[in-house]
């Protein structure tokens, strides 16, 4: 595995993805500025996405996303919902580390549990770090 996630971090990320998304679960990747590891893919998927270019778009986005609605009426960024054809892309980032997640289709409080969870989890390490 990675040295960018502790074998520990890794089952513990992938543990809490589970549970709160359970078999919808697709894939799970976390990363920072500069790297990423595809922490989980399940099974029946190959792994053949760029994920070079999935987190660079998803970095800029955050920053965009950040930037753009800072100090609005709506309140501080949470999390990003994407929505495809064949799933959902899930991204949870904070200043410098992050995850998305991909999903097969789910309910609204089971993004928000895999949102709440991961958040928790990132904020732990963050503070670590």
């Amino acid at each position: 595995m990675s040295n960018l996630l502790p074998d520990e971090a890794q089952a513990k990320l992938v543990t809490t993805c589970r549970t709160a998304v359970g078999d919808s679960l697709r894939s799970l990747t976390y990363f920072n500025r500069f790297d990423y590891v595809q922490v989980y893919l399940r099974d029946d998927l190959e792994q053949e996405a760029d994920l070079n270019s999935f987190i660079g778009n998803e970095w800029h986005d955050f920053k965009m996303t950040q930037d753009a609605y800072r100090g609005s009426e709506l309140g501080d960024y949470e999390y990003t919902i994407r929505v495809f054809e064949n799933g959902y892309l899930v991204r949870i980032t904070l200043e410098d580390i992050g995850v998305f997640v991909t999903t097969d289709g789910i309910s609204m409080q089971d993004f928000e549990a895999l949102a709440s969870a991961t958040t928790e989890i990132l904020d732990e390490w963050a503070i670590a770090e």
